[in-house]
This record gives structure tokens, C-alpha cells and sequence, in this order.
């Protein structure tokens, strides 16, 4: 009995049971949150704007919904919605892209929009397509995919693949589909 006595002291009590509140806590049954960050995302923020530049000027202004940012890819992924302005190298508005996601190249700001894009020029066109990319360093927006296109006077165009400036002023369908009609045909 003298022996328990001595071992028990108050400071060997907290001693004893912390090693046995350690050792039930150790077992492979006890993960932690975040022990494995492999995949997950160095960043995450919601209802984010986000602004790419060139040379220092405006070019885009993008924002959704959530973000997650990979540090070692230097890629952003954005969904929840994605809102797009875009702007000339005078800083002036030149076209609104929207669609559910997007994922942005941070090294050359290049960004792939997908899910049910529409993009308004303020020059009149409207493109309607599922994925698009913009290449911030040629300044074209392109895609191999299906497209719908309208124009300031009302045509509606068909085809697959699409390429145009930003500002949707100098663009083409690569293949064009479909049949147009001319009013002088009536």
C-alpha cells in the first residue's frame, strides 16, 4: 500500500493519465482532418473576383461563385458560377463570358470556361457553346466544339469549331453548318 501511495502523487496522476488518454487516442482507428493534403487545394474562398492583368493592364475581371487555388499547378479552379468581363488594352469593356465553371493557367493566365457558356460582345455577338478557351497571351478565344452563334441583325449560325479576337469583332466558324436563307430568295 506505501508503494501505490508514493507512485500516486497528484503530478504522477496527471502523468499516468495522460499516457493512457494518449496511448487509446494512438490507435489506426484516429485520423485527422488535413493529415493528407494530396488533391485538396492550397486556397478556397467563395464569392471571390478575381483580376488578370498584361503588362500591368486590365484584361479580365472574373467572378464566382467558389475558388480552389493548387499552389504547385499553378491552376485555379472556379465554379459555382462564373461571371467574366473582359476588357481591351485600353482598359475599355469589350465582352461579358458566363458559364458554371472555369480553371485559369496562373503562369499564362489561360483560362478554359465549361458548362453552358454565353458570351456577349458589345459589338452585337452572342456565342452559345459548352466549353471555350482563352489564350491571354494571342488574345483568342477558340473552341473545337459545337457553337451557336447570333448577330447584331438577327442571324442565327451553326457549326463546329469557332476562333475570334476577345472583342468577338474579327471571328469564324470553322466548320459551318446549316442553311441560311436570303430574304431575295422570297
Amino acid at each position: 500500500m506505501i508503494f501505490f501511495r508514493r507512485i500516486l502523487n497528484s503530478k504522477q496522476v496527471l502523468v499516468l493519465s495522460l499516457s493512457f488518454l494518449l496511448m487509446n487516442c494512438s490507435g489506426n482507428d484516429f485520423t485527422r482532418s488535413g493529415q493528407n493534403r494530396e488533391g485538396k487545394p492550397d486556397q478556397e474562398s467563395w464569392q471571390v473576383t478575381i483580376t488578370l492583368t498584361s503588362e500591368g493592364i486590365k484584361r479580365a475581371v472574373i467572378n464566382s461563385g467558389h475558388l480552389e487555388k493548387f499552389n504547385d499547378k499553378k491552376q485555379i479552379y472556379l465554379d459555382e458560377g462564373v461571371d467574366a468581363d473582359f476588357f481591351d488594352r485600353s482598359e475599355k469593356h469589350t465582352t461579358n463570358l458566363i458559364s458554371h465553371a472555369a480553371e485559369v493557367d496562373e503562369s499564362s493566365n489561360f483560362m478554359v470556361a465549361i458548362g453552358d457558356v454565353v458570351i456577349i460582345s458589345d459589338s452585337g455577338i452572342t456565342l452559345f457553346t459548352d466549353t471555350i478557351s482563352w489564350n491571354n497571351s494571342i488574345e483568342k478565344v477558340f473552341t473545337d466544339g459545337s457553337v451557336m452563334i447570333t448577330t447584331e441583325n438577327g442571324d442565327t449560325l451553326y457549326g463546329i469549331g469557332f476562333e475570334s479576337d476577345i472583342e468577338m469583332k474579327h471571328w469564324k466558324i470553322i466548320q459551318p453548318t446549316g442553311v441560311m436563307h436570303n430574304d431575295e430568295d422570297k
